[in-house]
């Protein structure tokens, strides 16, 4: 990733104009930058989830617990007026990868300037996982086949 940070403060700090009613700064968190492009991430066809297997592993037990979390798969580096995404997703088969790794790259884009006021200077997409519809269908069966037996 490349190094989008030129200060030493680890949030963003947007200028909030000019003028004696908008004295002061608005500091936004690493955090919520990671936050919005995983939102962003998320909503884009084709993406079936986000994170590697293991943090997939805990996204499911946060999941049943009602506490998604959001940033999942997602590592931001941000400056003063740049931001640098890297985010692994699971793409749905058989869209085409390059097209969803692109769409994925213009969402973030498109979200860091809109709602962080940064331009987003690197947006690297990782595709670890293809999901298969067919794949759940058989989990459900042997849940279902499971739960019959037992």
């Amino acid at each position: 990733m490349a190094n989008a940070n030129t200060g030493t403060r680890p949030e963003v700090q947007v200028s909030t104009g000019t003028g004696p009613a908008s004295t002061g700064a608005t500091i936004i968190e690493d955090g919520v930058v990671a936050k919005i492009a995983g939102i962003a991430a998320r909503e884009v066809p084709g993406v079936h989830a986000l994170g590697g297997g293991a943090a997939r592993a805990v996204g499911a037990i946060r999941d049943a617990l009602n506490s998604t979390d959001l940033t999942q798969g997602v590592r931001v580096e941000v400056g003063e007026t740049q931001v640098a995404v890297d985010v692994t997703i699971v793409a749905e088969y058989p869209a085409s990868l390059q097209k969803v790794a692109e769409d994925v790259r213009t969402a973030i884009s498109l979200a860091m300037s809109e709602y962080v006021g940064k331009a987003a200077v690197e947006v690297n997409v990782t595709i670890n996982d293809v999901h298969i519809p067919a794949d759940d269908a058989e989990t459900e069966v042997e849940v279902v086949s499971e739960a019959r037996v037992g």
